[in-house]
């Protein structure tokens, strides 16, 4: 009985422990999350527009031709893979990773992972990497971006691939986080989702429609990429603040179940003593 109440009482110690780590990590994830959906919902208008205005010089102009907006002939993909620094995120990451074997199923791809987590995924998995150099997400700078979407453009324009598609986790609310693959380049692969025809016709561009578009690419990608890397932060510290949470409370719970055995435990031992004092007192 006595070895079975210690093992309860360092079980309960043990817990407790966890319990302080996991608050802890719930603590600091909290504090972050604020920040990081404030970053990602600036990010938002940005690329948006910019996107619609790739949109309108593809669709109301005629008189160029780009890489960037024809079907593209190589059907092999680019996705730019955006995944955590660290684990103890719920299932953050590996549904990150479901929604990646999803949507390149039967595919020829490649992969620019970025995040700790991208990297070592695609390393145990074989996957051919564009680069390896992006594999701390929490360093990732708007430079950094610059640099992948001069990099994903010269290998496009090159025909290392025919696609470009982002797989990253979209913030939706503190309490959901959502994992999708969406196209980004060729523009032909997003056909249907600007509603400005009526005003394309009106919009000059210097020096000329072809250059400008030429110039906002490279542009237009690195803001696609910090705007899922800014959503990815935050869906990553809400997952990691949600799974710490629910790691809180069912450590108190058993902390609870635990005592109650322990105390159960010590009352049936008292009480055993007593039983054997007075039967012992009786035989005298």
């Amino acid at each position: 009985m006595a070895a079975n109440m210690k093992a309860v009482k360092l079980r309960i110690k043990s817990v407790q422990s966890t319990m302080q780590i996991t608050k802890a990590m719930e603590l600091v994830a909290s504090s972050k999350l604020r920040k990081a959906k404030e970053r990602a919902e600036v990010c938002r208008p940005y690329f948006e527009t910019m996107h619609k205005t790739l949109a309108d010089i593809a669709q109301s102009n005629t008189d160029f031709t780009s890489v960037y907006v024809k079907e593209a002939v190589n059907e092999k993909r680019c996705y730019v893979l955006i995944a955590g620094d660290r684990g103890l995120a719920g299932g953050y990451n590996t549904n990150l990773f479901k929604c990646l074997e999803a949507a390149s199923k039967d595919q020829d791809f490649v992969v620019l992972p970025i995040g700790k987590k991208a990297v070592e995924y695609s390393k145990r998995n074989g996957f051919a990497c564009v680069t390896e150099s992006f594999s701390e997400i929490a360093d990732i700078s708007v430079a950094d971006c610059f640099e992948m979407a001069n990099l994903l453009c010269g290998e496009f324009k090159n025909g290392e691939f025919g696609h470009i598609d982002l797989c990253y986790t979209k913030f939706v609310s503190m309490l959901s986080q959502q994992p999708d693959a969406i196209p980004v380049l060729p523009l032909d692969d997003l056909t249907g989702e600007n509603d400005t025809k009526d005003i394309r016709n009106l919009i000059l561009y210097e020096p000329d429609a072809s250059e400008v578009f030429e110039a906002i690419v490279p542009e237009y990608l690195a803001g696609l990429i910090y705007g899922a890397v800014c959503e990815s932060v935050a869906s990553e510290l809400a997952a990691r603040r949600t799974a710490m949470e629910a790691a809180t409370n069912n450590a108190e719970e058993m902390i609870e179940k635990l005592n109650l055995h322990y105390n159960r435990a010590r009352q049936a031992s008292i009480t055993q003593e007593i039983t054997e004092i007075v039967g012992g007192a009786e035989g005298v």
